[in-house]
This record gives structure tokens, sequence and C-alpha cells, in this order.
């Protein structure tokens, strides 16, 4: 199935976990990549990984929440590339903490990664996918439909991306342009096994974001991903949907 042949995607948070998982899915289906994260070695191994296989990708070494970085990241996939047809907004940082305990500059970093990092690259994008009718594709997560216990940052964080998500989606849907999120949970990737909880943390808590079939790998969530940036969700924009097995089912 080559549903991405000549098309051209951004994938941030390509160096690990759903990001990574997205862009060898985008990059077996056909699609052309730029690889963006801030780990340059992993993103360095991905695009091996990627031209080894046959396809084709660049990659760019940069820290989503800096200003400027995502300008500069949608001219490099223009000049190497000559347009844009999507976009995988897939970088994001987790911290954890007792709310009362939770640090200002903590607080600031998780929502100038998460949030203000994608809308910033969404708005550096959209000039190019509205030449292509293209589409964007963000991380939300089930932490944007329910309380997530020490994660106030991130859930407001994420919670704030399917806002954004919902709001270009109406915004830019005359002009043919389509914005949805993924929304996963209790899926296995390096962010969550490096999870610190707090020490007085009540663990029992935890069967609030613990799927009953199990953690699953990133790429179910990749699998999710390429429907949506595909002419398959040609007719949906502004959704949500859950890879949670079946947590808030």
């Amino acid at each position: 199935m080559q549903r991405f042949e000549n098309k051209v995607v951004l994938v941030t948070g390509a160096g690990a976990g759903i990001g990574r998982a997205s862009a060898l899915r985008l990059a077996a289906e056909g699609a052309s990549l730029c690889c963006a994260d801030i780990n340059e070695a992993d993103l360095l191994s991905l695009v091996d990984e990627i031209t080894s296989l046959g396809g084709r990708a660049i990659a760019q070494c940069f820290d989503i929440s800096e200003v400027g970085a995502a300008e500069r990241c949608v001219q490099l996939c223009r000049s190497e590339f000559g347009k844009l047809d999507a976009v995988v907004n897939m970088a994001g940082i987790l911290r954890f903490a007792n709310c009362h305990e939770l640090d200002l500059a903590v607080w600031e970093k998780v929502i100038s990664v998460n949030l203000s990092g994608t809308f910033m690259l969404c708005k550096a994008a959209l000039p190019e996918l509205l030449k292509t009718k293209g589409n964007i594709v963000n991380a939300a997560s089930t932490a944007s439909l329910q309380g997530l216990p020490w994660g106030v940052a991130y859930a407001a964080s994420k919670g704030g991306v399917l806002a954004l998500t919902r709001s270009i989606a109406v915004e830019y849907a005359k002009r043919g342009v389509r914005a949805n999120c993924v929304c996963p949970g209790d899926i296995n990737t390096n962010m969550s096994q490096g999870v610190k909880f707090p020490v007085d943390a009540d663990f029992d808590l935890l069967s609030r974001i613990t799927s009953l079939s199990g953690a699953k790998g990133p790429e179910v969530v990749a699998g999710v991903i390429a429907m949506l940036a595909s002419e398959d969700g040609c007719h949906i924009t502004g959704e949500h949907i859950r890879v949670d097995g079946g947590i808030l089912a």
C-alpha cells in the first residue's frame, strides 16, 4: 500500500517512540520525510534506517520550543523536496510531580514543548499546507480527556493541543486543510518507561491510565496516524482518535 507516494511529510519527535514508528510507517508507504528531533544520534539512526530500506529522508536536529526553529525546519523541507503535504507533530515531554510541588519552570517547559512547540510548527507549516491541501496530525493524549494524577502540566498541555487542533480544523476546513489528533494511552515508549513518580504516589490511581488489554508498542499509533494523514482520512477533520486499549471506553 503506497498511500504516500509523491507525498512529503514532516515528522517531529522522529527520533524515538511514536514519532519514529510513524516515520518508518510513512516511509514504508512511499513518503519522502523530513525527520525532526532534538536528539541528533537517534535522528541520524532513523534516517539511515529509512534510506537503507530504499526510502528518502532528511534529518533536522532542532528544539521545537525554540522560537524560529519551526520556520527553519519547514524551510529545509521545502528546499529539499519542494513542497509539504502533511505534518505529524509527535515531539513532546512528560514530567510527573504533585501539583503543589511542581516548579513553575517545569510547568513552563512542558507547555513550551508540547503546546507552544506544536502551535509554532502548525503556524509555520500552514502556508505550505494551503498550497497542497495538506493536513496536520497532532499528538494529544488520553490526558486530554481525563484527569492525570501527578501530570497536571502534561494534561494541560495536551488539552491545549486538542483545542488547538479543533480550532485549526474549523478555521481551515473550507480552504482544504485538515487537522486531527491522536490520543494515545498505555503505549510503551522511552518517554513512558522513564517516568519518575512522586515518592508518596498512590499507585492505585494508576488503574486510571492502564488498559485492560495491556500496553502496546508505538506502531499501533503509527497506523492510525498514517490513516489520518492519507486520503483514507479525507473526510475526517477536527477529530481525536483514542488509541488506548479501552482505557476510556
